[in-house]
């Protein structure tokens, strides 16, 4: 399927509810975890637009229910997959099937019917998998059949040709600030310079929409990035959480960007990033492939802290600037601005943005009226363990194999030095001392390298590498 075909088709219409002048953000697919990040052996948590989920493997499929019993209300994703594969909760028991039905009871007499009340049912959510992620239907049930999942359809061609890099991270601030951010090319070459982009790089950027509705909009860069040498980029947005920017060149071959967002509460999204390369030669293709996963996510980390703390605060400076009059203010107080009115935007760099803005003001926000939380400090905003390491398979593997490797180092290292005094009573030749504290420092320094090393899977560094001073001839 094109892309042209995916917006104009009835499935993706449905998407929003049935209302054309209106955008319900609960009728729509979102993915809330990649399939390589999920344990069939345990629940686990997770929440959408403000609706705390418990995902669990129901030995078929994976199931997503809302996280509390209708006994007392406790998490169920606190509980446990029993024995017989039924989802079990914490508190008393209560077991429930795929479908949310409580199947066992333990605490109910033979004679009673309990289980067949509808209150003893939980709430269950339509889950669906396409291309390596998990979806979540956060609308009706009833409805999720008649509305596409949000795929990018460019991959699904050739699919064998298509090599991967794939992200996440719970990120602090709106999933319409994440949007935005990434639909915004120029400025890759500012904020990203020494990581993923170079201020010399910069240049006029003309941007042409073709497209615009309900369901999303498209738009081209004839010129494209790194002053026209790469060639054309296509931009799509897909309502309410996808966007992907499409990238073909002769020196790398096709490169996509792809960025959804999925919204977990006021002020706060979880991103998935996928990269897929068609590279017009297997060697680079060949070198991702032996990439490990978590290795990948370190750098990746680092790519999106270079504008995490700024967008964290340019929210709040725009929500206070185009927050509406409330009942208590007087009219002598200047009323909420317009996007265009808060930010001054004098060039055409920014027309995905402003079209995106303009998409945002005719189809609302997924918490209308909600405050933003309290802001956060830099290094809560730096955090990579809560937002993405323990939440990621990979990472978190990889930091327990670090974790054990400094232990054996250290123990080693305990045993040199307290081997020093017999060595020097066997052998008090020159040779033999060089050789014991080489010995000594090398496994102390690669004890501090890992030991440094594995700081990257719990914060981010500060300056970014963009603040760092250019170093001269």
């Amino acid at each position: 399927m094109t892309v042209s075909d995916l917006l104009t088709s009835d499935a993706f219409a449905t998407i929003g509810g049935e209302d054309p002048a209106t955008f319900n953000w609960r009728e729509a697919w979102y993915p809330v975890f990649y399939l390589d990040d999920l344990d069939r052996t345990k629940p686990q948590r997770f929440t959408l637009l403000d609706q705390d989920l418990v995902i669990w493997w129901d030995g078929g499929q994976w199931r997503a229910f809302a996280d509390r019993c209708p006994h007392r209300l406790a998490p169920l994703s606190e509980g446990r997959i029993a024995e017989d594969g039924l989802l079990e909760c914490p508190y008393h028991g209560w077991a429930f099937n795929g479908d949310g039905h409580c199947d066992r009871l333990p605490q109910m007499p033979p004679e009673s019917n309990a289980l067949a009340s509808p209150r003893a049912c939980t709430t269950a959510f339509a889950t669906t998998v396409r291309q390596g992620l998990l979806f979540v239907y956060a609308g009706s049930r009833e409805n999720a059949n008649q509305a596409a999942v949000p795929i990018v359809p460019i991959i699904e061609e050739d699919a064998d040709d298509w090599v991967c890099l794939n992200t996440f991270r719970d990120l602090p601030y709106d999933a319409t600030t994440l949007l935005e951010n990434v639909l915004d090319a120029s400025h890759i070459p500012y904020t990203h310079h020494k990581t993923v982009g170079n201020r010399k790089n910069t240049s006029t950027v003309d941007l042409e929409l073709t497209s615009f509705d309900r369901q999303g909009f498209t738009g081209t860069w004839a010129e494209g990035p790194r002053r026209g040498t790469l060639g054309r980029q296509d931009t799509t947005f897909i309502a309410p959480g996808l966007m992907w920017h499409d990238l073909t060149s002769k020196q790398f071959g096709r490169t996509l960007t792809v960025v959804y967002a999925t919204p977990i509460r006021k002020g706060e999204c979880r991103l998935f990033a996928r990269f897929p390369f068609k590279f017009a030669s297997k060697l680079p293709r060949f070198a991702i492939s032996l990439t490990p996963r978590w290795y990948s996510h370190v750098g990746q980390n680092g790519v999106l802290e270079d504008d995490q703390i700024f967008l964290h605060w340019q929210e709040r400076y725009l929500d206070t600037l185009s927050r509406p009059l409330t009942s208590a203010q007087t009219s002598t107080q200047t009323s909420g601005l317009a996007y265009a009115q808060a930010c001054y935007l004098p060039t055409n760099a920014d027309r995905f943005v402003l079209t995106y803005q303009k998409w945002l003001a005719e189809f609302g926000d997924p918490f209308p009226g909600q405050p933003l939380p309290p802001a956060q400090t830099r290094d809560q905003l730096l955090d990579r363990y809560h937002s993405h390491t323990q939440h990621c398979a990979s990472c978190s593997a990889a930091l327990k194999r670090f974790q054990a490797v400094r232990r054996v180092l250290g123990a080693i290292g305990l045993l040199l030095l307290a081997g020093i005094p017999v060595i020097s009573a066997v052998d008090c030749s020159l040779g033999v001392a060089i050789g014991y504290a080489i010995g000594t420092l090398v496994i102390g320094a690669v004890f501090w390298a890992i030991g440094r090393f594995e700081r990257r899977f719990y914060q981010g560094v500060y300056p970014p590498p963009r603040n760092l001073p250019d170093k001269t001839a």
